[in-house]
């Protein structure tokens, strides 16, 4: 079997188990060995270079990419995988923040075939493109990569990397089918990418989050770096374009860095992303580096700007935690006059009543609910009941797109529309407005 085209190359990954599709459901005896195996038989390209592994509940796809960033401002050669994509897989493997071209994706997926055929072993399509993410990089020569857990921590396919530093964002409640359903069996789970005789940061001071990483790095004997201890965030404020924060790292001080940015949450993030490339180089990033890097810093689908006239923000805010933070954000972030719309859509496995609820009492004027292009979408007319149930006006459409036209048609220029629920519902909205074509097979 050849690939002779992008399309097929993408056809034969599709073809694969994707859990990010179907509803997550771990095997029944949890285990890394197909991955091990495939990379063994491709001499391992993941000892190639130095990696940093960030897992969290939420932030680890911005911190990610902010930590990346930091580190190519110093000069270094940086890869970076994360998850999921918006428009086209590609945007999950990049070099220098550049997304890898279609004729590498290409070449990396024939090779990964190969071995399936030899090996008879089939990996799971987030599996695979782990495995493509960390044979680029060493192809590439990278000297470090910078790598997001898809899900979890202990049993995540990226969890083969023995990295140097690891970073723990947060821990709140997602995914409970699958990691637990208590904070702590969920941050006992995210803990497992700690390494012996390497740094664990941990960016919240959760207190049953912080005694468990405790004890694992005191079990590996890792070097711990808890936030308010070895390093704090002392200012996090809004500021004209994002946030002005100011950062205590073990090597030195930042002080009212802007960071271009929405939400209280990106502060946390961008702070986290500072310490992590530090903890990495093992000395400060300097003032110049930092202050250029974070100035600039842009995140796809994560409360993103995409239109004037109305207003219309998207927001990936996909569990509770994540809604929380789009509505501590919205009061102060964007200021409008007038009315303020919600296009909303989910995916299944979350409470959705724990969703809806803060939406609604923020006071949009309505909701336009529709299912994301997902085979886990929750249903416009589930949404949309939800809403009622709190007291919220809501509108059922069959799609993102009807949604944000039917959403638009009522508003003004003054008004605000905000897209959030789900990063398919983000994607389906943010192409539309964009004029981004999706990529994707459906």
């Amino acid at each position: 079997m050849r690939f002779r085209t992008y399309v097929e190359a993408l056809t034969w990954l599709e073809s694969h188990v994707d859990y990010e599709l179907v509803a997550p459901n771990r095997r029944e005896i949890p285990t890394l060995q197909p991955i091990v195996d495939t990379l063994a038989m491709l001499a391992e390209p993941q000892r190639d270079y130095a990696t940093i592994h960030v897992t969290g509940t939420n932030g680890k796809g911005t911190t990610t990419t902010l930590a990346s960033a930091l580190l190519v401002a110093t000069g270094l050669r940086v890869g970076t995988f994360t998850s999921p994509d918006l428009h086209a897989v590609n945007e999950r493997i990049a070099v220098n923040s550049e997304p890898i071209d279609d004729e590498e994706f290409i070449g990396l997926l024939q090779r990964l075939a190969d071995v399936e055929s030899v090996s008879g072993i089939a990996l799971t399509r987030f599996e695979l493109l782990t495995a493509a993410a960390l044979l680029h990089f060493s192809d590439e020569g990278v000297d470090v990569a910078v790598i997001e857990v898809g899900m979890g921590g202990t049993w995540d396919s990226t969890n083969v990397i023995d990295s140097d530093v690891a970073v723990l964002t947060n821990v709140d409640l997602d995914h409970t089918a699958v990691l637990g359903t208590t904070i702590a069996e969920i941050a006992s789970d995210k803990v497992g990418i700690f390494r012996a005789d390497a740094i664990a940061i941990v960016a919240t001071t959760n207190a049953i989050v912080v005694e468990i990483a405790q004890r694992r790095a005191n079990d590996l004997g890792a070097e711990l770096w808890l936030l308010g201890d070895s390093f704090s965030l002392e200012q996090n404020e809004l500021a004209l374009g994002g946030r002005a924060i100011t950062v205590r790292t073990p090597f030195t001080r930042y002080e009212e860095i802007l960071v271009s940015l929405h939400g209280m949450h990106q502060g946390v993030n961008a702070a986290t992303a500072i310490v992590a490339a530090e903890a990495f180089l093992g000395r400060a990033l300097g003032e110049e580096t930092v202050s250029s890097t974070l100035a600039k810093a842009r995140m796809p689908g994560r409360m993103e700007l995409i239109s004037r006239k109305p207003m219309i923000v998207v927001d990936g805010a996909h569990n509770p935690a994540g809604v929380k933070a789009l509505v501590a954000t919205l009061d102060g972030a964007f200021h409008v006059t007038g009315e303020r719309r919600c296009v909303l859509g989910m995916l299944s496995g979350r409470n959705i009543d724990d969703m809806v609820e803060p939406l609604v009492a923020l006071g949009f004027t309505e909701f336009h609910c529709c299912a994301p292009h997902s085979p886990r979408a929750v249903s416009a007319s589930d949404v949309a009941n939800a809403v009622r149930r709190h007291g919220g006006v809501a509108y059922e459409h069959p799609s993102g797109v009807s949604a944000l036209a039917h959403a638009r048609e009522r508003s003004t220029d003054e008004d605000l529309i905000v897209v959030a629920g789900s990063l398919y519902l983000v994607a389906e909205v943010r192409g539309e407005v964009m004029r981004v074509r999706s990529r994707h097979l459906t």
